[in-house]
């Protein structure tokens, strides 16, 4: 009798085997009994043993990263022997681990990479349909769209609140935006033709040069051959935009596949809804061809063409403008003509381990009107880089690296002007790089990189960064340390062409050296797979940047120049956001990101916030299916307050922005997989910034404005405020609350 009071003292036993769908066993899955506190995993070959369990019914729970958990009862009792469990494990689609390159350029999973990379699809954007990946952008977190002027409504993209300039743009990784061109690396690529879009936040001049600093936006197209054979959409508004994406996919003989894509915007309607007598949005004319081709080669290595032309037509002013008025005094618009090619490729070596040369080539042509102020400027690019990754069996992965860059640039204005006649500005930056991933082991990577540039005007500059990775056993906690160096070789040309018109003298303080950054990142990912209501992802990211040698052009010191220096002090941008992902049991997904950050400069101990640069920040979607076919996205951004550029003290214009809010709802009806109609509500609060966000629309030649003798402007009768004309006061679209409609065709 006290033995065996004993042995039921020490308890029952449960034990099994778990495989999947395809009867394979499945290693490390996580067996706990509900409500005891006892839990194991499985073996390499699937199977479990847990003891001391108590007499009666107990609930196991099955659970494993990607999978779906299980629940099963098991009855135990004196004289009964507890079956082998046989549990098999169904994979869940939303939480397979998603591809990534632009961390180490190689792909593998985002939860492996050491660094922390943002993943979209193009299902994602598709919860908001828009024209162009510019304007998708205000759907990721901490990443914003900043139109730059309210006329010609060109603009750049903000990352952690830093600047167009310091974001680098890839397309299938390689390098194809400039200082002359931010927006137009994200305008006019079909949408359906995208896999996804990866976004690295923080300096990534290690890998990509030059920058890089603020962080890279990597558009990633299908692979030829793969997906839908013919893809179309095509959208219309109220306003009257039109938008259409073709795509064709297909297998070209026994060697061959091409992606065709072409892209079509127009929008030729004038709205003055604020009534300053300027169009509210611009008008455009866009069309867009880009053509990707994989080549089948010995040993499946890769060999893919790429190239994308556009040609856009917009213009943005008064209501009775015309060709007719351009670059002329009598009406003012702002009128923009551009031609842009690019292409880009990639072929891999035929040697031992992989060794790949990527290259990438862009044009741009730049002819614009803004007012009487012609703008002509050519800019030429040409990007080279032969990466080789040894074949190792160790625990390390080595990457070497070499790369070149050259820029030619010319333009009609005094910046590119020598002193015998005109001097196109050319900057030749070769570069080398090494990295090593060190797999310490299975919860811990560290990967150390190193990159040497040289600059024919700044001579060499080198970029270091570290990067620590843990996680425990199933990756259900990641948490990621990033340490690095970032640098811009600016052009300013590029960059303020707008205001060099030729009315001001271009001065150099003294020999402009490259802007230089130290970011500091700590995140922390956590996948939660056995909530009842469904699964739970959790993004955490804080983030420090400092930065030297920052160049500012200076406008005020003397009205007839302007003046161009590094900053006598330093930048800072820091702060923190979060991301969740919810995947509900009933279906509903739930997007939700908050950034909160200071950007700020100190110079000579002065400390002032960057312009137009929000402190909080929050975005979200969601995405609830219903029976038959139908679901509705609801998707908005809130803003908080930024600082604006006033023209003055006696400017009676409020100098900081109010909170706002851009909402958005979509209702789809999709029939099977290739099918879909969807329509919806943009700006759903019809949210548009103060009617008087142009200065003095009513004079846009200043005419009426009076200036003193040192160049300012005098305060007058009929100026009391002493402005001149000004389209820069912009933190919001003018495009008020719109209907839009939509088809979308998919052939298999």
């Amino acid at each position: 009798m006290l033995l065996a009071n004993f042995l039921s003292g020490q308890g029952y036993t449960a034990s099994g085997v778990v495989v999947g769908t395809d009867g394979l066993p499945l290693e490390l899955v996580s067996v706990q009994a509900e409500g005891e506190g006892r839990g194991t995993f499985t073996e390499a070959d699937g199977t479990f043993t847990l003891k001391g369990l108590p007499e009666g019914t107990v609930t196991l729970r099955f659970s494993s990263l990607g999978f779906q958990p299980w629940r099963e009862e098991v009855h135990l009792g004196p004289g009964d022997e507890a079956p082998a469990l046989t549990i098999v494990l169904e994979e869940r689609g939303a939480v397979l681990e998603q591809v990534v390159v632009s961390g180490n350029l190689k792909e593998v999973s985002r939860s492996s990479s050491p660094v922390p990379i943002e993943v979209y699809t193009a299902q994602y954007f598709a919860a908001n349909p828009a024209p162009n990946f510019f304007e998708s952008l205000q759907q990721v977190n901490g990443v914003r769209p900043q139109l730059n002027c309210n006329v010609c409504n060109t603009g750049d993209i903000h990352i952690n609140g830093l600047e167009g300039p310091y974001t680098m743009v890839l397309l299938d990784g390689m390098p194809i935006v400039s200082g002359l061109s931010t927006v137009y690396g994200l305008t006019g690529i079909p949408q359906r033709l995208v896999e996804r879009m990866e976004v690295v936040k923080g300096p990534a001049s290690t890998l990509y040069g030059s920058e890089a600093v603020g962080g890279l936006i990597n558009i990633i197209t299908q692979r030829p051959g793969s997906g839908p054979k013919l893809v179309a959409d095509a959208m219309v508004t109220s306003w009257g935009e039109t938008n259409i994406d073709l795509g064709l996919n297909q297998r070209i003989g026994e060697g061959s596949s091409t992606l065709l894509g072409v892209n079509y915007f127009r929008y030729a309607n004038p709205i003055d809804n604020n009534g300053d007598n300027f169009t509210d949005v611009t008008l455009q004319d866009r069309i867009s061809v880009f053509n990707k081709w994989t080549f089948d080669r010995a040993d499946g290595r890769d060999f893919t063409l790429a190239a994308r032309y556009l040609y856009e037509d917009r213009w943005g002013g008064e209501l009775n403008f015309g060709p007719a008025f351009r670059g002329g005094d009598e009406v003012y618009g702002e009128s923009i003509y551009t031609n842009r090619w690019e292409s880009i490729g990639s072929y891999q070596l035929a040697v031992p381990g992989e060794a790949f040369f990527r290259f990438s080539l862009n044009g741009h042509y730049h002819d614009s009107a803004y007012g009487n102020t012609i703008y002509l400027g050519k800019q030429y690019i040409g990007f080279g880089q032969l990466t080789y990754r040894p074949e190792l069996t160790g625990r390390h992965d080595l990457l070497f690296g070499t790369a070149y860059r050259y820029t030619w640039y010319d333009d009609n204005t005094t910046a590119t002007g020598g002193e015998t006649g005109n001097a196109p500005s050319v900057t030749s930056l070769p570069g080398a790089f090494v990295q090593d991933e060190f797999r310490i082991n299975r919860h811990n990577t560290l990967l150390l990189g190193l990159r040497f540039d040289h600059n024919n005007r700044h001579g060499a500059i080198l970029t270091p960064r570290l990067n620590y990775k843990w996680n425990d056993r199933d990756q259900s906690n990641v948490f990621r340390l990033s340490i690095g160096n970032g640098y811009r070789v600016a052009n300013v040309f590029t960059e303020d062409h707008a205001a060099l018109t030729g009315a001001r003298q271009v001065v150099f303080a003294a020999e402009l050296q490259p802007e230089t950054s130290w970011n500091a990142n700590v995140n922390y990912v956590r996948r939660i797979y056995d909530w009842d209501w469904g699964i739970v992802g959790l993004d955490a990211s804080l983030w420090y940047t400092r930065f030297g040698n920052r160049i500012l052009p200076d406008y005020e010191s003397n009205p007839n120049q302007i003046i161009y220096d590094n900053l006598d002090g330093y930048a800072v941008s820091r702060g923190g956001s979060l991301n969740v992902d919810l995947n509900l049991t009933s279906g509903t997904l739930a997007n939700l990101g908050i950034t909160l950050q200071d950007v700020f400069v100190n110079e000579d101990g002065t400390r002032q916030r960057q312009l137009l640069t929000e402190g909080a920040s929050a975005v979200w979607k969601i995405t609830q299916p219903f029976p038959r076919g139908w679901s509705v996205d609801y998707t908005g951004n809130l803003y908080g307050p930024m600082r604006l550029p006033l023209l003055g003290e006696l400017d009676n214009r409020p100098a900081m922005s109010p909170w706002f809010s851009l909402q958005n709802i979509q209702v789809t009806k999709a029939w099977g997989e290739s099918v879909e109609v969807y329509g919806g509500v943009k700006n759903l609060l019809n949210y548009t910034p103060p009617a008087n966000s142009i200065a003095r629309p009513f004079d846009p030649f200043d005419r009426e404005v009076a200036f003193g003798a040192d160049g300012q402007v005098l305060a007058t009768p009929n100026n009391p405020h002493a402005l001149t004309f000004d389209p820069s006061y912009v933190f919001a679209p003018n495009q008020g609350i719109r209907l839009f409609l939509g088809f979308r065709y998919s052939l298999p």
